[in-house]
């Protein structure tokens, strides 16, 4: 069962390896997301005139996209709750891995007193 995990794994990373070669290089001018008219050059020009936000990364996070990121803080707090609600729930004592009866590690005896 293990080598089938590793293989599965050895496949997913080769196949998003060969998908990123793909990819524009960082910062390439030449890239569609920079070169597309309209979304990237609008954000550009316009983002202080329409938003009065000086920084142009806060303009289009928080008023142009910012339903989206409203949705991914939402994501991000409950992922947080719900493993909080999960370590709450299964008992653990706060020392850390849990213990048997009487304070005893499972597969050892207690020494007599």
């Amino acid at each position: 069962m293990r080598i089938l995990a590793v293989v599965l794994m050895a496949l997913l990373g080769g196949a998003l390896a060969w998908g990123a070669q793909g990819l524009p290089p960082r910062g390439d001018p030449g890239s569609p997301a920079s070169s597309h008219e309209g979304v990237s050059v609008h954000y550009i020009e316009n983002a202080y005139a329409e938003s009065r936000t000086p920084n142009m990364v806060t303009a289009v996070l928080a008023d142009y996209r910012g339903f989206d990121t409203f949705g991914e803080a939402v994501v991000v707090v409950t992922a947080a709750v719900a493993c909080l609600l999960i370590l709450l729930r299964s008992g653990a004592p706060a020392g850390g891995a849990s213990s048997g009866a009487g304070g005893v590690a499972p597969g050892r005896r207690k020494e007599p007193s």
